[in-house]
């Protein structure tokens, strides 16, 4: 089985550095009065294209042959690695083409054909992006690169754990939110890498508890595609490469539900001053929901925590939407 190590997500490091941003690590007196805790967030919103995914993204596109970079690339995603993706192919010479739901929203889908991709849209609920973007890889000869299911994306997204635990120091608890389960296999991969003894803890929405399931049963489980206001965490079923990981490094997964992703994003934008999208913001939810349970220490100190807030793509009119 294919894995992913520490010296893996290390060299991505090395292959992004000063292409990817150092995305900045915030504190918030308010947060850590209401968690108890005190809480580092990493701020993957300010990354470039607005989300973690550029980090895997560029780390597996550089790793293409310059015959395979000149064929092209394809991919299927909600909108975040489809941008990531867009913008690394065209940094590195390259072209995408891009398999996107049709309910993606505006703001994302015109994101990615700015960056000059074409957009090939499909029905999340009735069609098969896997499928489509299998065939066009074949049709066209195309790199297929998956939005989280492949080794050195998700080595790329443990990038950001890595500065985080640079910059923060030794934490009690890292807290990632979940989609198709890359970020946190990457994550997890960096931080019990870099400091064995951390906990590491998923966050899902109630609507789209596939990792949960999965986790809990042991093998990986399909449900029915969640209906969540977290888009970028709408995956039916966790991916292979990632639940191997993820089963053996992940500690817990929590959930939350759409009213605490809307409760989220208004503090974050009232008192962290952060454009988050509802998939970026549910590892604050978590923690300001009360569902997540802070780790005690042995010091009696509050404990360390840090949360990845993976993404900030959403447009100004659907995020009053949301809020009001």
């Amino acid at each position: 089985m294919v894995t992913v190590s520490l010296r893996d997500v290390m060299d991505a490091a090395a292959r992004i550095e000063g292409i990817a941003h150092r995305t900045p690590v915030i504190r918030s007196r308010t947060l850590d009065a209401l968690t108890g805790a005190r809480v580092v967030l990493k701020a993957e919103n300010l990354q470039r294209i607005g989300a973690f995914k550029f980090r895997g993204a560029y780390n597996a596109i550089s790793l293409l042959s310059p015959a395979q970079l000149a064929r092209g690339i394809v991919t299927y995603s909600s909108g975040n690695h489809a941008q990531a993706v867009a913008l690394a192919a065209r940094e590195l010479g390259s072209s995408a083409v891009i398999v996107m739901p049709e309910d993606t929203p505006v703001s994302k889908m015109d994101a990615v054909r700015g960056y000059g991709a074409e957009v090939i849209t499909y029905d999340r609920y009735t069609g098969n992006r896997e499928e489509i973007g299998l065939a066009l890889a074949a049709e066209r000869g195309l790199a297929l690169i998956p939005p989280y299911d492949h080794p050195h994306v998700i080595a790329g997204q443990g990038t950001a754990t890595l500065e985080l635990l640079d910059e923060a120091g030794e934490l009690d608890a890292l807290v990632v939110p979940v989609g198709g389960g890359g970020l946190i296999a990457g994550s997890a991969t960096a931080a019990k890498g870099v400091q064995p003894g951390i906990r590491v803890i998923g966050v899902e929405p109630e609507a789209g508890d596939d990792t949960k399931r999965s986790l809990e049963a042991g093998e990986r489980i399909r449900i029915p595609v969640p209906r969540t206001i977290a888009d970028g965490q709408a995956a039916p079923i966790p991916g292979e490469l990632t639940f191997s990981i993820n089963k053996h490094l992940v500690d817990d997964v929590i959930l939350v539900t759409d009213d605490h992703l809307r409760d989220a994003l208004k503090f974050a934008v009232d008192r962290l001053k952060l454009v988050l999208e509802p998939s970026g913001a549910s590892g604050l939810a978590a923690l300001l929901s009360g569902r997540l349970t802070p780790p005690t220490r042995p010091d009696a100190t509050p404990p360390r925590i840090g949360v990845i807030l993976s993404g900030g793509n959403i447009g100004a009119a659907r995020l009053a939407q949301l809020l009001t």
